[in-house]
């Protein structure tokens, strides 16, 4: 065996493999440019076409597409009313972002632990810290895998709970024949540039709820009645009126025209993440690491992530040991997630 990069042999890779380097085709290279010499940049007709497709792609009823998907746990809470006074419910194997958007609606976060396997929020760690203050449930489907969400809609049911999906992770995956996204009251997905979709930044709120929906655009814009593209685009100007205290929370027409070509390849990319991901089973099968575990019957995993846990017990280096052997191989790996 070859000297490890680490203690001064070759690296097997010549190039530095970037963690999460978005794949970026000239379709939306071109929409973009020609995005950019229309003068309309901001919220306009390409957001309002990647909305579109992307609600027939989820098969909900609403889409809102917003500056992230932070943005949208946040505006998804207020929309439905989860505010001071309340709690909710989230796993602490999440990104700060889960975390902080429950904290911005002042209402107080509780976590739940998650299962070892799936890593996911475990149902019963979330019946244990329901109480009467208890608003809301917000599970995260860690790496692309779905959580459990009949054990969970059946916990809301019986408590009277809105189920929040964070779903940053989860563009493409499947629950029981239903895809992520048209399964909870609403849901959060992201297109951050290291997601199955990208749109460099940028979210998208989905629900079967109108009333929801419509606050949530409102919300993403100050709070206005109507948006800039409808107030200027058909009859040159409209008033609008400020209805509630809003944010600025909008996609741009930059963003969207990435999506509106990135959206169609969902299913092209997720066979080529297949692909890998078994791969990745052969090459760690018989080395002291914990892989994921097969996807559960019924669900289809996005493949956002391929994790891996180090066994401790049987391997000579701690979990920050092996990530640094690796980049010096010039292979690029992320820790997910350090626990809230």
């Amino acid at each position: 065996m070859e000297e490890l990069a680490l203690y001064g042999g070759t690296p097997v890779r010549k190039s530095l493999l970037i963690f999460g380097s978005p794949r970026v085709e000239e379709p939306e290279i071109q929409e973009v440019v020609e995005t950019l010499r229309s003068g309309w940049l901001g919220t306009g007709p390409k957001v309002e076409r990647f909305e579109k497709m992307f609600k027939a792609y989820i098969g909900c009823k609403y889409a809102v597409a917003l500056s992230s998907c932070t943005a949208g746990l946040h505006l998804a809470m207020l929309a439905a009313g989860v505010g001071p006074g309340d709690e909710v419910i989230t796993t602490p194997m999440t990104f700060a972002a889960t975390a902080n958007a429950i904290i911005h609606t002042g209402a107080t976060l509780v976590f739940a632990d998650i299962q070892k396997d799936t890593m996911n929020i475990d149902p019963e760690a979330i019946e244990r810290k329901v109480t009467k203050k208890t608003k809301a449930l917000i599970p995260v489907h860690f790496a692309g895998r779905p959580c459990d969400m009949d054990a969970l809609l059946d916990i809301a049911a019986r408590h009277n709970l809105l189920v929040i999906e964070d779903a940053a992770h989860a563009i493409g995956a499947v629950y029981k024949g239903q895809k992520i996204g048209n399964i909870g009251d609403l849901t959060a997905f992201s297109f951050y540039v290291t997601k199955n979709v990208v749109t460099g930044e940028g979210g998208m709120v989905t629900t079967n709820n109108k009333e929801w929906a419509e606050k949530i655009q409102m919300y993403g814009l100050h709070g206005l009645s109507e948006g800039a593209w409808k107030r200027y685009s058909d009859e040159g100007f409209k008033h609008y009126q400020v209805v509630l205290p809003g944010f600025k929370y909008n996609m741009m027409d930059i963003q969207a025209s990435l999506g509106i070509h990135q959206l169609p390849r969902v299913e092209q990319y997720l066979k080529r993440r297949e692909e890998i991901w078994k791969r990745y089973d052969e090459a760690f099968n018989d080395l002291p690491v914990f892989t994921p575990p097969p996807k559960e019957k019924g669900t289809r995993h996005a493949r956002h992530l391929y994790t891996i846990l180090i066994d401790l017990d049987n391997l000579r280096a701690d979990r920050d040991t092996v990530q640094h052997a690796l980049y010096k191989e010039n292979i690029g790996t992320g820790i997910h997630f350090i626990s809230l």
